[in-house]
């Protein structure tokens, strides 16, 4: 793993647009690793936060939001948010930055490209098998399928998605986006995530797609499977 040049990297960032963000669709996040001409990158944020509760009056927190992403495929691979509190704040800086050079997670980082290296591999040699049907997308708007004598799938009942405590803790607000694949029989199948967020927000997203059931797809009175994008808002819950 070689590190690469970070005034570089800054400009080629920049020279797309990339202005910090940590919710990117994944055609953002593949352009974006083009820009930066490697196969991984990481992305994240940091600061030293001062802090105070019941227990301790003043104290300080570091936090390192730290994102492993892959070039090929714009999916986020790997996501951790390493904190560390102290009464002083330089000692607290001090701990996060051992953290993060120390051969454990490093080794960790290291594992992740390496299966994901594999898992790419396969993608690219395995033979795709045929499909029994033809996932129709689905067309932008009501109206639109209306005029296509498409009537869209809608779910039995709306779930809402948990707000994890691993995005609690980071204070994380997102947009997650994905792509599901909802057959003639209403159930759902390939559920791929198209905007990521991290934080768990994925994992929970993910979770309550596959938990819902839907009426089918209608074209020409006749039931279709269809691919259609949810979008969901997190937002932190009010205090």
């Amino acid at each position: 793993m070689q590190v690469a040049d970070a005034d570089l990297s800054r400009s080629a960032a920049k020279g797309i647009g990339y202005s910090g963000s940590l919710n990117l669709t994944v055609n953002e996040a593949r352009d974006l690793g083009a820009a930066l001409a490697t196969e991984f990158y990481i992305i994240g944020d940091a600061q030293t936060l001062r802090r105070s509760s019941f227990e301790r009056p003043v104290y300080f927190e570091s936090y390192c939001s730290i994102f492993l992403v892959s070039t090929r495929t714009g999916n986020l691979l790997f996501w951790d948010r390493p904190s560390f509190e102290n009464n002083e704040a330089t000692r607290a800086e001090a701990l996060l930055s051992q953290h993060l050079s120390g051969d454990a997670f490093t080794n960790r980082l290291i594992a992740v490209i390496r299966k994901a290296q594999e898992e790419e591999r396969i993608q690219r040699t395995v033979l795709n098998t045929p499909v029994d049907a033809v996932i129709e997308e689905a067309p932008e708007d009501e109206k639109v399928a209306a005029a296509e004598g498409i009537r869209l799938p809608r779910p039995f009942r709306r779930l809402r998605p948990v707000y994890p405590d691993t995005a609690a803790r980071a204070e994380a607000e997102a947009i997650v986006d994905v792509a599901v694949d909802i057959r003639s029989d209403g159930e759902v199948g390939e559920v791929q995530i198209v905007r990521w967020a991290g934080f768990g927000l994925d994992e929970s997203t993910v979770a309550t797609v596959r938990q819902l059931h839907f009426f089918p797809a209608m074209k020409n009175s006749a039931p279709i499977p269809m691919r259609v994008l949810l979008r969901y808002n997190f937002r932190k819950p009010p205090r």
